[in-house]
């Protein structure tokens, strides 16, 4: 893995959770980091803890105001802003537009902005926070899970396309992750992802970890492999047992 000293990273959706442990880290490894994130002054506050700059605002649309913070070139950018929309088929259209517009689209935005130059440089990084649910499903979760099968669709299709030309794409995939997210999905995380949850810094690991060997594919949760292999060789099974825990979430008190 190339040095990260004196490296631009973006970080979206880094007021907390996983992206503020993503900025962390970045940082420690010597990169200038912009800390994005809706909030402003969660945004502000965990840029002035790690000597980052602030870029508040839409993820969508901040590929010009990160670089011009940074001052020159973007060389890692981690999509990791998401919401954690819940709901069936029968959820809105406006929860089915944000959660498409923000797990996908704006991993799609950031793209068409920062391909172009790293095509002339002949090298980028692009991480994608997507989630155990774009390998596999989440129960009553129909936009988030849905989304996020697009966000892994489209890193997955970004590294096929691009590998060669010196582009490099990562792929996060984590179950439950100690954060305000996981507290957002009530009884349904309570049942699915809280009893395995790790906290922000394990996944934080697990990606620099995969970058160093290269890997698209980053499982903090590594038992994840399995249950993808499993669906893929068996998908009967697979929906059967996800079916079984559909009822007994249905049925708990």
């Amino acid at each position: 893995m190339e040095a990260l000293q004196g490296a631009g990273v973006v970080v979206t959706g880094a007021g907390g959770g996983i992206g503020a442990a993503l900025a962390r880290r970045f940082a420690a490894a010597g990169a200038r980091v912009v800390v994005n994130d809706l909030d402003g002054a969660r945004a502000e506050a965990v840029a002035d803890e790690i000597g980052g700059t602030a870029v508040p605002g839409d993820a969508s649309r901040i590929v010009g105001a990160a670089r011009e913070a940074l001052g020159g070139d973007i060389d890692v950018y981690c999509a990791n802003a998401g919401v954690g929309s819940g709901g069936s088929e029968a959820a809105g259209e406006d929860v089915w537009a944000l959660a498409w517009d923000v797990n996908v689209m704006a991993h799609v935005r950031a793209a068409q902005e920062l391909i172009p130059g790293w095509l002339e440089r002949g090298r980028g990084r692009f991480v994608s926070t997507v989630s155990a649910a774009g390998l596999l499903t989440m129960i009553g979760a129909a936009p988030y899970s849905v989304t996020k099968h697009g966000a892994y669709a489209f890193a997955e299709w970004l590294s096929l396309t691009y590998r060669h030309r010196g582009i490099k794409v990562h792929a996060i995939c984590p179950q439950g992750v100690r954060t305000d997210m996981l507290d957002a999905t009530g009884s349904a995380g309570d049942l699915v992802l809280r009893p395995t949850a790790i906290e922000p810094d394990d996944v934080a690991d697990a990606l620099f970890k995969g970058m160093a060997e290269d890997q698209f594919l980053i499982l903090p949760h590594p038992e994840v492999a399995d249950y993808y292999r499993t669906r893929a060789g068996d998908p009967d099974r697979w929906l059967a047992t996800m079916n079984h825990i559909q009822q007994k979430w249905e049925s708990a008190p």
